[in-house]
């Protein structure tokens, strides 16, 4: 793996359009690194370039894989992946912040880092490249963002380094969606959904961050202002599976 080359840049949608065939959106994956492999060879054998929608690792039974895998999408300009809160809280468990590390999730991740036989290349590289990955993305009529949409989004690029940087302005929306002061009685924070009412007529918000669904296929909401939002977590490294939608030009 050549960290060197793993800098990530925001595609336009002219270029992409240019050298694919369209574009598959991928959820949470969360160490679900089988699923990741079938997504991504799906992707590359039909030239569709890889949206993922954040949260890599955590949960699941490879995030060292899933992060290399990930690292060489990107490499190879065959994907992105936009920035999560559990990415980002990686990227800070290694560069030696003092981060308290959840024994089922990031702990387990930072031992699989660690046990891999790349595992300073793959530290290099998760820095890098977290630290440079979008907080959202907007390609013509669809706006791609892991936690939680703003209109604001639509007309603003993200920040350059919202992946080495303390969440501020749009990201926590970005990262953590719409939430309250409160606690829920499993432990997560209380989410509100208001954000979704707000998504304009033609426009379709494709987002991870938790799971809605209730039927294993991703769950669509539908604005009152007239737009859509996606929810593609599906439980993928949490007793789900992973998801993805295949969007042509």
């Amino acid at each position: 793996m050549n960290v060197a080359s793993t800098s990530t840049q925001v595609p336009s949608l002219a270029a992409l359009r240019a050298g694919f065939k369209g574009l598959r959106v991928v959820g949470d994956v969360h160490g679900d690194a089988n699923g990741f492999g079938a997504a991504l060879a799906g992707a590359k054998d039909k030239r569709l370039f890889t949206v993922q929608l954040g949260d890599l690792t955590d949960r699941g039974p490879d995030s060292a894989a899933t992060l290399r895998m990930a690292l060489e999408m990107v490499t190879e300009h065959q994907g992105i992946f936009l920035l999560g809160n559990h990415d980002h809280k990686l990227r800070r468990a290694l560069s030696g912040a003092l981060v308290r590390p959840d024994p089922e999730g990031l702990g387990v991740t930072l031992k699989q880092i660690a046990a891999a036989p790349d595992a300073e290349a793959l530290r290099q590289g998760a820095l890098d490249v977290i630290g440079r990955a979008p907080a959202w993305l907007r390609l013509g009529p669809w706006l791609f963002v892991h936690g939680g949409f703003h209109p604001r989004m639509l007309r603003e690029p993200p920040p350059p380094h919202a992946g080495s940087s303390k969440p501020e302005g749009l990201v926590p929306r970005a990262l953590f969606g719409q939430v309250t002061s409160r606690t829920r009685i499993d432990g997560y924070p209380e989410r509100l959904h208001n954000w979704v009412h707000r998504i304009p007529s033609g426009i379709t918000v494709y987002c991870g961050h938790e799971t809605r669904s209730a039927d294993g296929r991703p769950y669509v909401a539908v604005a009152a202002a007239g737009g859509r939002a996606v929810f593609l977590d599906t439980g993928a490294g949490k007793g789900g599976h992973l998801s993805w939608i295949d969007l042509p030009w």
